[in-house]
């Protein structure tokens, strides 16, 4: 069995539910399997030939399937689907996809406890080591500790949360919370250890923020500079989220 994330457009034809499960060993099996189940969904999903709509995206996990083995691709037994359908506007099919948002609790919580780890063991040799992963994160368009959250998924102690979104404001929050955290690194590398533990709180405040309250400051920078257009900035919220809000899916 896979489980098929449902975008809200669609939940009024799989009896509200969100995520559904269905049977395959391929994309395409477990979609028709997913219409026999719910065969008002079908018209939505295929058209009169069979054939996938051209606006209904689908990933694996976190990838395309345009990018793997279109309808074709085999699915694991842990795979999830999500199906993402096209929108008009500013977040269209190339802007939002699946984020993994159980991948960003699991960075921000690490990122927390490391940080409390520092001050309680007075080591601030931990904030250029946890500055330089967020930094080094960012770039390569993954959360720092992305390893840890594997590990935890492959025990099942954690379970993907794929939600519709941009991925680009998360990358820039963790960029922002490097920045920041480089800066905090350097005030103790120059003697200003209260600097740098002040620097170190507004990195581990901001974290918490966003993984308990779902607020990601970080985003909100990101979509206001957006809607400012400020060059490199062109993403807009998920329809029906405020920026920076974590989405409902």
């Amino acid at each position: 069995m896979s489980l098929v994330r449902i975008p809200t457009p669609l939940r009024p034809y799989t009896e509200g539910r969100k995520e559904v499960e269905a049977s395959g060993p391929t994309v395409m099996a477990v979609l028709e399997d997913l219409t026999v189940r719910y065969p008002s969904l079908r018209p939505h999903l295929f058209n009169g030939e069979g054939v996938l709509r051209p606006y209904v995206n689908v990933f694996v996990n976190d990838l395309d399937i345009r990018g793997l083995e279109g309808e074709a691709t085999a699915l694991a037994a842990a795979d999830r689907l999500v199906i993402v359908p096209s929108i008009a506007g500013g977040s269209g099919p190339e802007s939002l996809r699946p984020v993994d948002h159980a991948a960003l609790r699991t960075n921000q919580a690490v990122i927390i406890g490391l940080l409390m780890a520092a001050f309680v063991a007075d080591a601030p040799l931990l904030a250029p080591i946890v500055a330089a992963l967020m930094l080094l994160g960012s770039a390569r368009g993954r959360p720092a500790f992305a390893g840890i959250y594997q590990l935890l998924r492959r025990t099942g102690r954690v379970r993907p949360d794929m939600l519709p979104d941009n991925p680009e404001p998360h990358r820039f929050a963790q960029l922002v919370g490097g920045l920041v955290l480089s800066a905090g690194s350097l005030g103790f590398a120059v003697g200003a250890a209260d600097a740098g533990w002040v620097l170190a709180a507004v990195v581990a405040i901001l974290a918490g923020i966003n993984l308990f309250a779902g607020v990601c400051v970080g985003c909100m920078m990101y979509y206001w500079m957006a809607r400012f257009h400020v060059p490199g900035f062109s993403k807009s919220p998920p329809p029906g989220t405020i920026p920076g809000r974590r989405p409902t899916g």
